[in-house]
């Protein structure tokens, strides 16, 4: 045994157990999150059931959406019915009933006992609507326009469909209309009057531009009453058709077709149905905006934040990092000043992220910021343009906190080169610039593109610093839109990994919103990953490019 201690055998056992407890733990934790995440999108069969509950016998219609079970004694504590229980646990189901402007509670508890019976009848469908959740019920009828067809004569639902196909073709008409078009004219009627200020600022309005601005501006409000006209119109005609649905009290209940999104029924899909509309509702959640206070409809913004962010911050943090390097490693003399510079930059990496975000809060928002304002952006004030909370100051601030990673990346990267490549390089008759540009730097490359790979793991997981410098729980615009110059930097954004924390600690649903949270962090994970890919598939290219330097 002494001998076999010896021959360090355990130490690489060790080594290798620990390797794998991390890799299984890592590969549970994705399997988890993408288990309980993906499992929103599918449908699930929707249950109608007699329940007695606080001495009242009602029927309930709903999604079975957890079960666990518990002890009869926290029941007790809680003045349940325990009538005809009897052991130490006792089942409970969580159903999701919707339909939350009629009803007290869209979810609510049930134990067995309270359940009398319970079936999955065809014919209920869910309906998903633009506000107020989920309703769930029996189609009676749809109203299209002033005649009124009965259920019993849409049995496919086909005519159903079609409405609703018309009133979402209408709806995406008029939402284009008021982001693009009419958008666009308000976005126009504010550069006109900041103009206006500026030329008031400077004492330079003339009776001649003050004219030349009231005749845009005439011109404009004169498109924006069209295109308001035209909205309206859009509206009314969406609002044409209306569904009428029996609820689980019995009652009709008509909705307005401007006011659905999709209507399904879980209980008559086979499995084949059921996948096509769990890759419909995967699609949707990817590339339509939050609803209901996020906890309803996509996360799109945030998707496109989070990515708009990150190649943002990769764009600064990479010529920061590579030239720090190449003159700490190329450049600076190997004396104590030089080793506490590095020792400093090792020990960046080890300072809090909400660090950073209070620095990135002083130094770029309010110092920064605000001293372009003032020179820049007068005729806004006190309405802040750059001296607020916006992407840039995001992007610059992870910038700063992922800065050490690259460079010490990159002074590896450099110190693996043989010196007798520099040396032969300078006596061929290269200077020592050209050297660095033609030779060392893309021998480094792949070094280089491993910090970034780094730093952009690390940046697209931040949450803390973001959550001072310009991430919001819900952003009305892009930082990228049609509107002249097209990028804008100073625009507040929507991040993944704070979407999660809002929909998962600030949501007024918490029920409603756990899968949310599952399917937003596998999402979150699946960014990154493709990120991570994107940059490892150009480190590759690069070390392939220039492998012949190595030889």
């Amino acid at each position: 045994m002494n001998k076999w201690f010896k021959s360090g055998n355990p130490w690489i056992w060790m080594t290798a157990g620990a390797v794998s407890i991390s890799l299984v733990a890592v590969i549970g934790l994705l399997l988890l999150i993408a288990a309980r995440g993906l499992v929103y999108f599918w449908p699930s069969p929707v249950l109608e059931m007699e329940v007695k509950q606080f001495g009242e016998t009602q029927t309930v219609i709903g999604e079975l959406y957890d079960t666990e079970l518990v002890p009869i004694e926290r029941l007790k504590a809680s003045g349940a019915n325990l009538e005809g229980l009897d052991g130490d646990f006792v089942e409970r189901f969580l159903i999701k009933t919707g339909n939350r402007e009629y009803v007290n509670l869209d979810f609510r508890w049930l134990t067995e006992n309270e359940i009398l019976s319970k079936k999955q009848p065809e014919g209920i469908a869910v309906v998903e609507r633009r506000t107020n959740g989920n309703f769930y019920g029996y189609v009676e009828g749809i109203v299209k326009g002033d005649t009124t067809i009965n259920a019993a004569d849409d049995a496919d639902h086909q005519k159903l469909f079609a409405l609703l196909e018309r009133s979402n073709g209408i709806i995406d008409q008029a939402d284009s209309l008021q982001r693009h078009d009419i958008g666009g004219i308000n976005y126009s009627l504010e550069r006109l009057r900041l103009k206006q200020r500026k030329y008031e600022l400077a004492d330079e309005l003339t009776p001649e531009r003050l004219a030349s601005i009231e005749a845009d501006a005439e011109q404009l409000h004169q498109d924006y009453l069209v295109l308001e006209k035209q909205l309206f119109a859009y509206r009314d005609e969406a609002r044409r058709d209306q569904l009428i649905i029996r609820d689980m009290r019995g009652e009709l209940v008509t909705i307005p077709m401007d006011n659905v999104l999709d209507v399904f029924f879980p209980n008559e899909m086979n499995w084949f149905q059921k996948l096509a509309h769990w890759g419909h509702q995967a699609v949707k959640f990817i590339v339509s905006e939050p609803r209901e206070a996020n906890t309803e409809g996509g996360v799109f913004p945030a998707i496109f934040g989070t990515v708009f962010m990150v190649m943002l911050m990769a764009v600064i943090v990479t010529p920061l990092g590579v030239v720090a390097a190449i003159y700490l490693h190329e450049y600076a003399g190997n004396n104590s000043f030089t080793r506490l510079i590095r020792i400093a930059v090792i020990n960046l990496a080890g300072v809090p992220s909400i660090v950073y975000g209070v620095f990135g809060l002083g130094f770029f928002v309010y110092m920064l910021g605000g001293s372009i304002d003032s020179l820049f952006y007068q005729e806004s004030l006190p309405t802040p343009t750059f001296g607020s909370p916006g992407v840039i100051w995001a992007a610059l601030t992870l910038a700063i906190l992922t800065l050490p990673v690259v460079i010490v990346s990159t002074e590896e990267g450099l110190s693996r080169i043989p010196s007798a490549v520099r040396q032969g390089s300078l006596a061929l008759g290269a200077t020592k610039a050209e050297t660095l540009w033609r030779i060392v730097i893309p021998m480094a490359s792949p070094a280089i593109m491993t910090g970034l790979i780094l730093a952009v793991a690390r940046a697209a997981g931040e949450v803390a610093p973001l959550m001072l410098v310009g991430v919001v729980k819900l952003a009305p615009t892009l930082p990228l839109d049609g509107n002249f110059p097209f990028i804008h930097l100073e625009r507040k954004f929507m991040h993944l990994g704070f979407h999660i924390y809002d929909v998962g600690f600030q949501s007024p649903n918490v029920e409603a919103a756990r899968p949310l949270v599952y399917a937003t962090a596998f999402l979150l994970v699946t960014v990154i990953i493709g990120l991570n890919l994107a940059a490892i598939q150009i480190r590759n290219r690069l070390r392939e490019k220039f492998k012949t330097l190595d030889q």
